[in-house]
Parts: structure tokens; sequence; C-alpha cells
């Protein structure tokens, strides 16, 4: 059977290598040179399951309301006319209550879970390296208030049986020794052994030439500019290159995909959800991070990757827009500095921004849509580098007729 992927970031490349494995013939399309040149170039480099959970959560609305006054914002806002941020915010609100949010979560550990599965087993069978650490991650609070919140994601992580520590201050210091010359204040920690890290935009290339080796065709430097139809089934997708066709076709583009979507009756509630990233080199690796720290207080992830930190968060809505504004660059490198002083060269580094594909209830979207032979792997939000060989394996499953590992009842189109 011959699958088009529309997408070439990790979510598409993953789709694209399970797809070769299961043996089917493979054609990737995507508009930029290579892969992984967008959202899942330089992201926080967490791979982190027992950290998934949604934003939308109780108390949400009125945390919303002092992030936007703080000096260095987890969350900006732009207003702007568009029906579909006003409807996805609408929507998101409705989930931000406990009962809702225990569900969401739910649905989001147990993909993450499952795809940090599958990520081992690709790891031992393949030998694929990205930067790696399986040294776990720690959600770093800077507040009594923070720690005594962190309960409902415990019941959570007890009830699927995820690993935890919590932690006080030197039981923080203890996991990363960097934070022993930290300025911040350290009220406690929540430590996930289990979780791990790496390079995603490294893995996914690495990955990309494996496809390859299996027969998978890459078309960079190709735009999408619509699905073709016929009767209740796609007939071909028109791109820069020409119509190309298949039998089934794989929806993998981020915050792009509702923009294709919709083209055809498949409105998908996706919206980006820009964040930012700074990449320094290591100045001393005595007090750089072990592996990643998540700042509660500012929503950024602080990730070691080889010789160099990556630093990233936050979360705007602003639309389709990757400027790249020094403020929010100043916020990453404040946040480095204060929790690990002296460890990286934050004057030199790089500086990146990508548009995360965030569903209102924060659960991926993963299945068929309404149209016979067009699948949807997309709104991952944060967690695509977490989730996406999970999701992967689903859609490979799904397409060549096999049950999933998991359960999938409430991941699809349909439950919205």
């Amino acid at each position: 059977m011959k699958v088009i992927i529309l997408g070439g970031g990790v979510i598409g490349v993953t789709s694209a290598y399970y797809l070769a494995k299961a043996g089917h013939s493979v054609e990737v399309i995507e508009r930029q040179p290579g892969v992984a040149l967008e959202t899942s170039f330089a992201n926080a480099g967490e791979i982190s399951p027992g950290y998934a959970s949604p934003w939308a959560g109780p108390g949400i609305p009125q945390k919303a309301i002092k992030w936007l006054m703080m000096r260095h914002p987890p969350l900006i806002v732009r207003p702007m006319p568009d029906p579909y941020l006003v409807r996805w915010v609408l929507q998101m609100l409705t989930n931000c209550t406990s009962s809702r949010y225990a569900v969401n979560k739910a649905r989001m550990v147990r993909v993450a879970e499952y795809s940090r599965d599958v990520l081992k087993a690709l790891r031992a069978d393949s030998g694929i390296s990205y930067d790696e650490r399986m040294q776990g991650t720690l959600q770093l609070f800077r507040t009594q208030k923070q720690v005594d919140g962190a309960h409902k994601d415990i019941e959570v992580l007890a009830q699927y049986g995820v690993a935890y520590e919590a932690l006080d201050r030197a039981g923080c210091i203890a996991a990363e020794p960097g934070l022993a010359a930290s300025r911040a204040d350290i009220a406690g920690g929540l430590r996930l052994p289990g979780d791990e890290t790496g390079d995603c935009h490294t893995f996914t290339t690495r990955l990309a030439a494996m496809a390859a080796e299996l027969g998978v065709v890459f078309r960079h430097d190709t735009t999408i500019e619509g699905l073709e139809l016929a009767g209740n089934a796609v007939s071909g997708i028109r791109t820069s290159a020409g119509l190309l066709t298949g039998d089934r076709y794989v929806l993998a583009m981020g915050s792009f995909t509702p923009l294709l979507s919709r083209q055809v009756g498949v409105d998908l509630p996706i919206y980006p959800v820009k964040g930012y990233s700074i990449t320094a080199p290591i100045t001393d690796s005595s007090v750089a991070p072990v592996s990643t720290v998540l700042d509660e207080t500012y929503k950024i992830a602080i990730t070691r990757l080889g010789t160099r930190i990556r630093v990233g968060g936050m979360a705007e809505l602003s639309g389709y827009n990757n400027a790249l504004p020094p403020r929010r660059r100043a916020t990453l490198a404040h946040c480095v500095n204060e929790l690990f002083p002296g460890a990286g060269d934050t004057v030199s580094a790089t500086y990146w921004s990508g548009l995360r594909p965030m569903t209102p209830d924060g659960t991926p979207i993963i299945g068929a849509s309404k149209l016979g032979n067009l699948y949807i792997n997309s709104g991952h939000g944060t967690l695509g580098w977490t989730m996406a060989c999970g999701s992967a394996r689903i859609i490979a499953d799904l397409v060549s007729g096999n049950k999933p590992d998991i359960d999938i009842s409430d991941l699809g189109p349909a439950r919205y």
C-alpha cells in the first residue's frame, strides 16, 4: 500500500519509519530543504512522559492573569481578530476543571508512556544516538504553594505506576548539583527518574536516513497546496511538484494541519502556541545541568544536550509568526543564569522559535478522519518529541489494519 505523509517533522518522519517497517511504500512531502527544520528543530529536548500534562487545568484562568503581569511572563497573548483563536480559548476554558484535567492527563500519560517504550525498543534495535541521556527530569518548585499543588500530578503518576521522587531543596541539589550555586529560592521538586532527554533534530535526521534505507522517498522543497477529493476519500495531493497520489494519507503538519484539513471539511481545533529556545555552549560542565530541570514558575525547561544547554519554553498566542523579540531571549537567559550561574555562554547562544500544535484539551489527535483514507497525527503541543514514536506506531497499526497496543478510542478527531 502506498502512503503519503504530509509533513517532515519528528511526527511525520517517525510515522514514515514505522509505516515502512510495516511493509508499506511511503513518501514524505516537506516544504523545507530537510527534515525537522521547523518546530522539531530546537525544542527543549525533553522526553518526559511523567510531565505529560494539559495546559488546561483548575485555576489556570486565574494563573494566566498573574502570568501576563510578570516581568518574565510564561504566557504571552497578542490580541487579534482570529475566530479560531477565540474558539480554541473557549474550548480550553471548558477543560479547566478537576475532572477534565484528570481525564486529559490520563490520556496524555498513556500515549507518552507507550511512546517512551517504543523509543527504547527503537534505540535497542537500531543503535540510533541523538545526545540522549537517561538520567531523569526534575520539576523545580520555587514556592511552597507549588509544592503543595503537585499532589494532583502525583496522584495520576501513582495511578499509572510512574516512578517519582518528591524532593526537598537538598534533594533537588543532590539530583542536580549545579543548583547549589543558584540564586533562586528552591522550595522542592518532583523528580521522574524514568524520563529522558535528547536532541530531537538529530534524532529525526538520523531516523530519516534509516527510513530512506527502507525505501521511504523524501520530497523536500515541495509545497503542499491542497487536497483533491473523490467521493468520501482523498484522491491526491496538489503540490508545487504536481499531483501526488497514494492509497492512504497521513496529515502530520503540526500547527498547519488544520489549515489544510479545513479545505476538505475536517475541522480540527489545533492552534499554534509559540515557544522559544536558546542553545548555549557549556562553559563549565561542573555546574551545568545533569539532565533536564523544569522551572515551574517560568514554565521553562533547561536541558543538557552533549556540550550544549538548551533552554526552552513559554507559550505565546500570536498566530502564525516566527518573530524573535529580544525580550523572550532575555527571559530564557535570565532563567538559566539564575538557576545555573556560570554554566553556559548565553551571550553567544543561538535563538529560535517554533509553533507548537496545541489542542484545547492537550491531548493529540491520532486516528482516522471522517474521510476514508485520511489519517491525522497532530496536535501534540509541547510533547511532540515525547509522543512521536508511540503516535507513529499507532498510525502504522491503524493504516495496516492492526489493533494498536494501547487504547486509542478517545484520541481521534471524533472526540470533537
